[in-house]
Formats: C-alpha cells, sequence, structure tokens
C-alpha cells in the first residue's frame, strides 16, 4: 500500500470548521510537503481550483500548477500528482508544460485528469462549461492530443495519468485511455466491486492493468469514544457557512452513484465513509481490507495536517508495515454512528 495525501491548497477539507490550522501558503505547504518525505509518505495531491471550494470562494487558495513547480524544487522523492481540467488548458501547450514539469521533477510527476464541475467558476473565468458527457467527451479527445504530443521525440514524460470519475462516461474513458483510477471513499466492499468492474472494462482494451486509489479522511485517536467526538465536533452542521453553495454545484455538476449524507458535506470527496476512524489498530484494519479489496494507494486528508500526518506516520504506519493480523470485518467497521 502506498500512502499520499491531499495538499491543503484551500487551507483544509472541513466545511463545519472555519480555522483548521493549516494555512493556504506557500511556506505551510513547504513544510508539509518537505516532512512527508522524511515521515515516508508517496506522494502528494494538489487539486486544481481557482476559486475556494471548502472554504468559501472570498477565501484564498493556492495554484496547482506554480505550487507543484516550486514543490519540485524543495522535494526529492514525493511523487507531485497535480489535478489538471482540460476545459482550463489547450492540450498541446499542457503537453509541453506537464513535460517540462516532470524533467524538473526527475521523473516525480504524474496527473490526475478531472472533469470540471463548477460552473460558475469556468464562466468567472472565461471557459466554456459543457454538459456532463459532453465534458468528458472532451476529455477524451483532449487525452488524445496530449498522448500524442508525448509521443513525439521532442516530448519526454515519465509520470502516469490518473482519472476519476463515478458516471458511466467517465468510467468508459478511464479504462480506455487512464493508468489508474482514483476513487472518492466509500467502504471496502463498495470499493472491491467497482475495481472488479473497471477491471473487466479494462480487459476490454489492450491496455496494462490499472492502478486504484482510494481518498479518506483519517480520525486516529486513543480510544474509539475520543475518535467519536471528533467525528461529532466536525459534521456538526455550522449554518451560513460559505462552502454550501459550491457543494450543491459539485452535486448537480457531477453524475455519482450514491446519494449524499451530511458526513460528505461536512468533509471533502466522501472521506469519512473510507472508515479511517478509531484507534490505530482499527485503522491499520480498515487499511488491510483496503489491500485485499486490489487499493494500492490512499489519498489521505487530515486536521490539522501536519500533526495529523505525524501521528499517522508514528501510530499506524508501523502496523501496516508489519502486517500484523488485520481486524475482524466486525471489529474493523468503525464505530462512529456513519453508516456505510
Amino acid at each position: 500500500m502506498r500512502f499520499g495525501y491531499w495538499l491543503p491548497v484551500f487551507g483544509g477539507w472541513l466545511r463545519n470548521v472555519p480555522h483548521e490550522g493549516m494555512p493556504a501558503s506557500w511556506d505551510y505547504v513547504r513544510r508539509l510537503a518537505q516532512r512527508s518525505e522524511a515521515l515516508g509518505y508517496d506522494l502528494t495531491l494538489v487539486a486544481e481550483l481557482n476559486l475556494n471550494d471548502i472554504k468559501g470562494v472570498d477565501a484564498p487558495s493556492l495554484d496547482a500548477w506554480s505550487t507543484a513547480a516550486a514543490l519540485a524544487a524543495v522535494t526529492t522523492t514525493l511523487e507531485i500528482m497535480v489535478a489538471v481540467r482540460p476545459t482550463f488548458h489547450p492540450p498541446a501547450l499542457l503537453a509541453k508544460q506537464a513535460a517540462s514539469l516532470d524533467q524538473l521533477a526527475a521523473g516525480r510527476l504524474s496527473l490526475n485528469v478531472v472533469s470540471s464541475w463548477w460552473a460558475d467558476e469556468a464562466r468567472q473565468y472565461g471557459v466554456a462549461f459543457d454538459q456532463h458527457d459532453e465534458r468528458y467527451a472532451r476529455t477524451g479527445e483532449w487525452l488524445s492530443v496530449v498522448a500524442g504530443m508525448w509521443s513525439e521525440p521532442r516530448f519526454s514524460f515519465a509520470g502516469r495519468l490518473y482519472s476519476g470519475g463515478e458516471s458511466e462516461a467517465a468510467k468508459q474513458l478511464i479504462a480506455r485511455s487512464c493508468d489508474a483510477y482514483l476513487m472518492h471513499g466509500d467502504p471496502p466492499p463498495r470499493i472491491a466491486a467497482r475495481i472488479e468492474d473497471m477491471r473487466a472494462r479494462r480487459g476490454r482494451w489492450d491496455a496494462p492493468p490499472l492502478r486504484f486509489g482510494v481518498a479518506g479522511y483519517v480520525v486516529c485517536r486513543d480510544t474509539e469514544a475520543a475518535a467519536r467526538r471528533e467525528v461529532e465536533r466536525i459534521t456538526t452542521l455550522r449554518p451560513g457557512a460559505p462552502g454550501f453553495e459550491n457543494f450543491g454545484q459539485w452535486v448537480n455538476g457531477t453524475q455519482l452513484e450514491q446519494q449524499l449524507r451530511l458526513e460528505d458535506y461536512s468533509v471533502s470527496n466522501r472521506g469519512l465513509r473510507s472508515g479511517l476512524v478509531g484507534t490505530p489498530a482499527r485503522i491499520a484494519g480498515q487499511i488491510a481490507e483496503f489491500e485485499r479489496a486490489g487499493v494500492d494507494l490512499l489519498l489521505l486528508q487530515f486536521s490539522p495536517q501536519l500533526e495529523e500526518m505525524e501521528r499517522f506516520a508514528a501510530e499506524v504506519m508501523p502496523l501496516v508495515s508489519a502486517g500484523r493480523r488485520p481486524l475482524a470485518a466486525a471489529e474493523a467497521a468503525p464505530t462512529t454512528g456513519i453508516a456505510p
């Protein structure tokens, strides 16, 4: 299992908690990335939005591409996965930009291809916003151009293409054109079924096997009661939170497989559904279940990021590495009151 994390370019992940102690600043993300290398994390995902999706449009956020380039210069082993939205980037220019950044990072760049969902943001930045299936059709054409540019001798690119999405159009595109499938948080049985489906789709194409990653929000505490208290704190609805309208646009701009719940609004990317909540042993047991399901990358979120990444590295990673006996299914299920 590889451990990655979302870079907090928005200043946090919690819509009900206004200040999480991790500012959207270069100083913070630089310190975070350098420390994560020392702790043994493999990858960071730098999300691309020009407005702040989590804390509201008036809050600051970091640009994905300039931040990724700066991180490449101050890290040595960390894989830098940059989100790219085809509607915001002409493919030929992006191909050159990514190839150059990959050289700066000594082959550590990968791309997370995301079909845009935020209509207001696109309009504010003068970008066309198509309907859902038209966006994925455009993404397919865009990928063809980028791949063609990289096949020319003057370009070289050592990274991989990741993509995500739950619609039929998204799954068809990913099975045909991408190297890996990134999923929102969900319990291991649901993830296992999705992986089986995507492997079957991939088998129709002459391509290497897909790799699979899952998002997850970690609440690691000494006791189950302490973990439950933290989940209650971060999911208590704060009326008038700036991110509420943005969340509604995300729901309307996507085609998800499931109805969303309060926990999904409170924590981005359905992170709590992954069940990485409880004591270190319980979380390690849940990670073992993800491994059995076929997941090879966990993209984690923490709050506050630096302190909780330290805790996870010290208390959970050693249990996973040691291959301790996983908890039984009944034990491994989180007892936070969050329904699977």
